[in-house]
């Protein structure tokens, strides 16, 4: 009977906490979802914590339009520019960083372009322009296409014409889009690795430091918007930036290649 009181105490103890776990909701890239991360941390992220962390999974752009919205608590983007906007025009109380990734250049194994031959990224997009090669762009206004113009923006290259289509999706989508064309890409690594349609896509342009993919959380600013669940946005916070998240996102791999770099660092101010 002993027993079975102390069962029935613990089950109802596991109940209690099961039914208080708080809610937040996080903008974050479809690049992120995409790369199976999300889905590797969450779990962990309410047993330590209790907070049930619900995903809106869109572009930066749109990530940054909910933030300022006051429609999530937090949001985990990356895009630099936009985030430091972002901060400044006050809709975020800071911006810190949290980890990152790179980005590749995929295309036709064949590589009619000749794009992974170049030493620079640059190089590539040159060579890819020249050729009026076929190019997808996600044209989405998310992080990776404000970086993927950034890189044509660098080569001196205005991306224009039948062998450029943007067509305003995800990267998931536009990867398949890509496959179908069998074109040109710029994605992030983890969404690649991820991808199970390659089709006769190939990893063909990698390396450069200009690919080096950052992300960063922002907290929204509770002081616009009293309903947002700053407290739980603090604690989220403290999780992602501590040691079990670093071991976690350094740990996180496909086909054995580490995806995620983590790379938190005190806040100035000591803030978060």
């Amino acid at each position: 009977m002993r027993l079975r009181a102390i069962l029935l105490a613990l089950s109802a103890s596991i109940f209690a906490v099961q039914a208080a776990a708080e809610e937040m909701k996080m903008a974050v890239t479809t690049s992120f979802a995409n790369s199976g991360l999300a889905d590797f941390l969450l779990p962990q992220i309410k047993r330590d914590t209790g907070i049930d962390v619900q995903l809106l999974v869109v572009g930066t752009g749109q990530a940054l339009k909910l933030a300022e919205a006051g429609d999530v608590d937090a949001v985990l983007v990356h895009a630099r520019a936009a985030e430091e906007a972002f901060v400044e025009a006050g809709f975020a109380t800071h911006r810190r960083e949290i980890m990152y990734n790179d980005f590749v250049l995929v295309g036709p194994s064949v590589d009619p372009a000749g794009a992974g031959r170049g030493p620079t990224v640059s190089d590539a997009l040159v060579a890819i322009e020249q050729a009026q090669a076929r190019f997808v762009s996600r044209g989405d206004e998310s992080g990776t296409h404000k970086r993927e113009l950034a890189l044509w923006d660098a080569a001196g290259i205005t991306p224009e014409g039948e062998w450029y289509n943007e067509v305003g999706q995800g990267m998931g989508a536009a990867l398949n889009t890509a496959a179908g064309m069998n074109a040109y890409i710029l994605t992030d690594r983890a969404s690649w690795l991820n991808f199970g349609n390659k089709g006769d896509l190939a990893l063909l342009y990698e390396g450069d430091e200009e690919l080096i993919n950052q992300y960063a959380y922002l907290p929204v600013n509770a002081e616009l918007h009293s309903h947002v669940n700053a407290d739980a946005a603090a604690a989220l916070e403290s999780w992602l930036t501590g040691y079990k998240a670093k071991v976690l996102i350094n740990s996180y791999k496909i086909e054995d290649q580490q995806l995620f770099t983590f790379n938190a660092r005190p806040l100035e101010g000591g803030e978060g």
